[in-house]
């Protein structure tokens, strides 16, 4: 049998992407690039823990592995990052990423102040790489159905919006007393807050007021940690949302998001793992997801696909595939407008009053090239 040659011009050559960080959201997301982003390969692995990332780099296929994040940002062989080490590191990290003319693919929060984010994304504005930052809610289908529906004014000018978060526990929280400082706005809730802009989109929000407290592990209450919070949220176009975070559902991982408006409401998520439901003698049950990488495998899975889509169109100069027709991407803007909020809520815990959020112009004034 003789095989039938493809010319070598016709085949993409794969986007070759380094992992910077191989913890629990670092090895999800290498396994993705491994096994599930056609034109994709995971060049390269670098993270402190050396024997940690290189039995991830093997069971994967990767043959590359380094404790110096330097060295995959130095490979001329390497197209693009993902950024999935502690948030503390993740500004420096896209700037020097960009610096090194990487393309950028950064999980949530891209910095942890706006200064040192701004500073971040100038230089990936000044090196023109793509960004992007790992807002997943985005790409799963019901999220994008509630979107597209929106976009077609199904639910008319809006004017209540919803968006929670409740992670799956079993009553107390492991480590609690080593979780960072304000981890729910700043790692948690900061994925409501993009939700709530994409939902609400062209209108920015303008003041929070935020109530947190530790019902979880109230012994920790002293320490200032902090496992349940609420926000109320008043955006440019007089809509109100509210969004709710909790570290401990005993019924599993549930993710909401809704829109009422003058024309009707929108909703996005559910609570169980399928449609499916059980009908026993002990009542209706039905199963629910239990981890993160369970209820958004699809949705972790689109976002890189989406990098590496834009990656390739920027390295070969090919036009990008035809749009879903709605803002997808999220990128330098709504990595910075999610942190304004988060951090205002800080602000307000401390202060116990309304805040407003600071620095909108300069998101609303960023190059929209980095994610749109």
């Amino acid at each position: 049998m003789a095989y039938i040659t493809q010319d070598p011009a016709e085949v993409p050559a794969p986007v070759r992407i380094g992992l910077i960080g191989s913890g629990w959201m670092g090895a999800f997301h290498a396994e993705s690039i491994a096994r599930r982003v056609p034109g994709a390969v995971l060049a390269a692995i670098a993270d402190p823990n050396v024997e940690s990332a290189g039995a991830l780099a093997r069971s994967l296929g990767t043959a590359k592995v380094t404790p110096n994040a330097e060295d995959i940002l130095a490979d001329p062989g390497i197209d693009a990052v993902i950024i999935a080490s502690p948030a503390r590191f993740h500004s420096s990290l896209i700037a020097q990423a960009a610096a090194a003319g990487k393309h950028v693919f950064c999980e949530k929060p891209a910095g942890q102040g706006l200064d040192e984010l701004d500073a971040a994304l100038a230089a990936v504005d000044a090196a023109g790489v793509h960004f992007q930052v790992g807002f997943n809610r985005r790409y799963a289908d019901d999220f994008q159905a509630a979107k597209k529906d929106l976009a077609a004014g199904v639910a008319g000018t809006p004017q209540l919006l919803r968006s929670l978060t409740r992670d799956p526990g079993n009553g107390s929280i492991p480590n609690a007393a080593r979780v960072p400082a304000w981890t729910i706005f700043l790692e948690t809730l900061i994925h409501d807050f993009d939700t709530l802009n994409w939902f609400n989109e062209g209108a920015e929000p303008v003041e929070v007021y935020a109530v947190a407290d530790a019902l979880v592990e109230p012994g920790l209450r002293d320490q200032g940690f902090l496992d349940t919070a609420v926000v109320t949220i008043r955006y440019s176009n007089r809509a109100v949302a509210v969004a709710e975070a909790n570290f401990s559902a005993l019924y599993g991982y549930d993710i909401r998001g809704e829109v009422f408006g003058s024309k009707g409401m929108v909703q996005a998520g559910r609570a169980t793992e399928t449609a499916a439901r059980r009908y026993t003698a002990e009542g209706m049950s039905a199963s629910t997801p239990r981890l993160n990488v369970e209820l958004f495998r699809q949705a972790y899975t689109e976002e890189l696909a989406d990098f590496a889509a834009a990656v390739r169109s920027e390295r070969d100069g090919v036009p990008p595939s035809s749009s879903s027709g709605i803002t997808l991407t999220p990128g330098a803007a709504d990595a910075r407008r999610a942190l304004a909020m988060a951090l205002a809520c800080i602000e307000s815990v401390k202060q116990g009053a309304p805040v407003a959020v600071a620095g909108l112009a300069a998101a609303s004034g960023l190059s929209n090239k980095a994610g749109v």
